[in-house]
Parts: C-alpha cells; sequence; structure tokens
C-alpha cells in the first residue's frame, strides 16, 4: 500500500483533477462539460467561494483522488456542519484507502472550522463506496429529493 498525502487543490493539478472530476461525473452517469469543470474550477479557487477542494497524492505526487466541500448551516442545532459534495478515487488507486485519507482531512478541516458534523450522500448501488462509508461513517434515516427548478 502507498503512502496517501491529502493537500489543498492547487493550480498545478488542474489535469489530473479535470481527468479526476470527468470520471467522477462518468461514474454517475451525470452530463459535464469542460465548461461546467472550468466554472467548479473557478469556484474552488476563488477565495471568498464557499466550495473548497482536497486532493490525495501517492509519494510521486501523482493525484489519485479529490474530495469537494463546503460549509452549512444547521438551524435546528444552530450550528454549522461540512458537506462532502464530491468525493472521487481514481479506480487504480481503489483498495488504498485513499476515500479514508480525504474524508478524514475534511473531517479534519471542519474539527478546525468549528464544524458539527460531516455529511454526504451517494447512490443506493455504490456499494464499493458505501462499505468505505459504514466504517468511517454512520448512515442516517434520511432520505433526499430533488425538485427541479428549471
Amino acid at each position: 500500500m502507498s503512502s496517501v498525502n491529502v493537500v489543498r487543490l492547487a493550480p498545478h493539478h488542474r489535469e489530473a483533477w479535470e481527468r479526476l472530476y470527468a470520471g467522477y461525473a462518468a461514474f454517475y452517469k451525470v452530463t459535464q462539460t469542460p465548461e461546467m469543470r472550468g466554472r467548479v474550477w473557478g469556484w474552488i479557487m476563488d477565495p471568498a467561494h464557499e466550495v473548497k477542494a482536497l486532493v490525495a497524492e501517492n509519494e510521486s505526487r501523482a493525484v489519485l483522488g479529490l474530495a469537494h466541500y463546503r460549509p452549512f448551516a444547521r438551524p435546528l442545532s444552530a450550528s454549522v456542519g461540512g458537506f462532502l459534495d464530491d468525493l472521487f478515487v481514481d479506480p487504480a488507486a481503489r483498495g488504498q484507502r485513499v476515500a479514508d485519507a480525504l474524508i478524514d482531512a475534511v473531517a479534519e478541516e471542519g474539527r478546525q472550522r468549528g464544524w458539527t458534523v460531516i455529511r454526504w450522500i451517494t447512490a443506493d448501488d455504490n456499494y464499493r463506496g458505501r462499505g468505505v462509508y459504514d466504517r468511517l461513517a454512520t448512515r442516517t434515516m434520511w432520505i433526499t429529493y430533488d425538485r427541479k427548478l428549471g
């Protein structure tokens, strides 16, 4: 098993990030254009934008995975949590605990910011991912809904 180091996404990661993010969209069968990736990249690179990103690198600094996250208000508990929007590991790097390292790094970022929880969703049929998530977090009883607005 190789060593994994999690770092903030930086401009020199762009090509690897684009490859992984396109792979993430393909995994979930979501149409994603280069323009869409460019917009998300711009959000992440903008210090004032709420979306932040981390990448996992191996000892050769090859990028193995990505995580996008942001704060969210929790009015019922009068607190702030962190939402893990996107998590993707290069298929060639799976089984090396890359997802664990990324989730742990987001959790540490949350602790530093005073967040009370890290929350994420996944597809019901993402069995491999769910195996990881079941080890690292508690599955909730909540069901999500989307209402299209256009």
